[in-house]
């Protein structure tokens, strides 16, 4: 009987050992994940940081461009429409410009401007003016996506130049 209740001692003992080195290591798991939650929040405070420098950098340089090729002075604005993004949009005058921006430029991206003119068209009229020049402003551009913004008028732009030719066309075409 005491070697039974010896025996039942040590695999209680064992056990308590076990439950403390789990304990101990769910503890440092803990550790680890309040760790990564931190870096998750500053990898998104970067990336936020970044993103709107890159919408301040991509208003600009448009801007510039739009002021020394047209002569007309625009002030971007972000505007959302049934919940979609527009990066930048401005008017002045009788022009309207909505610039997309992308870190790296893709097919998809040149549609959505279209999709987001259409967009525009039809649930903020107010917003509409009668020619319209469609931009991107990118950082590496894909050479089908310059082919599908020449295609669909679609201007783009990096820091350094313009792959594209700025475009005004009216905006019922």
């Amino acid at each position: 009987m005491i070697d039974r209740l010896n025996h039942l001692q040590q695999t209680v003992d064992n056990l308590v050992e076990e439950v403390k080195a789990l304990r101990e290591g769910q503890e440092k798991l803990i550790a680890e994940q309040q760790k990564m939650n931190k870096a998750i929040r500053d990898i998104g405070t970067t990336l936020e940081r970044l993103t709107l420098s890159l919408e301040e950098e991509a208003a600009e340089v448009v801007a510039y461009h739009i002021r020394s090729k047209l002569g007309i002075s625009v002030q971007f604005s972000r505007i959302f429409v049934d919940s979609k993004e527009v990066d930048l949009y401005a008017s002045e005058d009788d022009f309207w410009v909505i610039v997309e921006i992308a870190t790296r430029l893709g097919v998809k991206l040149i549609e959505e401007v279209d999709e987001k003119v259409n967009l525009i068209k039809r649930l903020r009229p107010e917003l509409v003016r009668k020619r319209l020049i469609k931009a991107v402003y990118t950082i590496v551009p894909l050479k089908d996506a310059i082919e599908e913004a020449k295609n669909k008028g679609v201007w783009v732009l990096t820091w350094k130049e313009e792959l594209t030719p700025l475009i005004v066309r009216p905006t019922n075409s």
